[in-house]
């Protein structure tokens, strides 16, 4: 899923150096290195520094779990969903919706997660003076989590580490305009204004763009979000994860 591939970078120091060696041999001696995303395989691929058989499936999501809801998303909710980690770009987006927020005075932002971060953004939160305006959710359940993402107009997780990030292909589900960051393995699936919105990472002028750009148009929100439906449907339910995945350990034990 990327963790182990991209150890150095989520781990610093000798643990990270520890698992990337732990990491390498166990690839050398697979049958087939599963990777969730060609960017995932290309790590892989660059940590092993020898030949190694390798197979991309695509994480699947439940689409009756992460159904769009009948009701109307509340206008102007901005949902992120990941641990309060520094990579996972919580601080720009709220940098982002602090810039954006007089312009949508009705506006909020909802996070869900925990971790080191928390009372830092916390802190942030204050001193942009949007601290009325960002709830902190913790962590929820993926029926919570599923609920939140029905309520909400737009999906945000500038993240700048990625193997492929399960929150993206469920919001995009539940048929939510999703923006994520360029450079990551969710760009293999989003098509920017396409199906999803792309961002530099830590780019905080394109960030405040999107989320200007589709809190003010419902029209390119339902646009995006039924293109970003459509795609789940056609390739990454976890019906199609689980035929891939079967096929290739008949592949294997035969």
């Amino acid at each position: 899923h990327g963790l182990d591939a991209f150890s150095t970078k989520q781990v610093s120091g000798y643990a990270g150096e520890w698992c990337k060696r732990i990491s390498r041999m166990v690839y050398r001696s697979a049958k087939s290195v599963i990777c969730v995303s060609e960017k995932v395989r290309d790590q892989v691929l660059e940590g092993a520094a020898a030949p190694v058989s390798t197979t991309v499936i695509y994480n699947g999501v439940d689409p009756q779990m992460f159904a769009p809801s009948k009701d109307e998303a509340a206008c102007g909710v901005i949902l992120s969903v990941g641990n309060l980690i520094p990579t996972k770009g919580h601080e720009l987006l709220m940098r982002a919706f602090a810039a954006v927020h007089p312009q949508f005075p009705d506006s909020s932002c909802e996070i869900v997660g925990d971790g080191v971060e928390l009372s830092r953004l916390r802190r942030l939160a204050t001193e942009l003076n949007v601290e009325d305006k960002v709830r902190f959710l913790g962590r929820r359940s993926r029926s919570q989590v599923a609920d939140a993402m029905r309520r909400c107009a737009v999906f945000a997780l500038p993240s700048k580490y990625e193997g492929l990030g399960c929150v993206y292909l469920e919001a995009m589900s539940s048929e939510k305009p999703v923006i994520a960051c360029r450079g990551q393995g969710i760009e293999e699936i989003i098509h920017h204004r396409s199906n999803g919105w792309l961002i530099d990472p830590d780019n905080l002028q394109e960030l405040t763009d999107a989320l200007i750009s589709l809190l003010k148009d419902e029209e390119l929100r339902h646009q995006l979000g039924d293109a970003a439906r459509q795609t789940i449907l056609q390739g990454f339910t976890f019906a199609d994860q689980a035929e891939q995945l079967a096929r290739l350990y008949r592949e294997c034990s035969g």
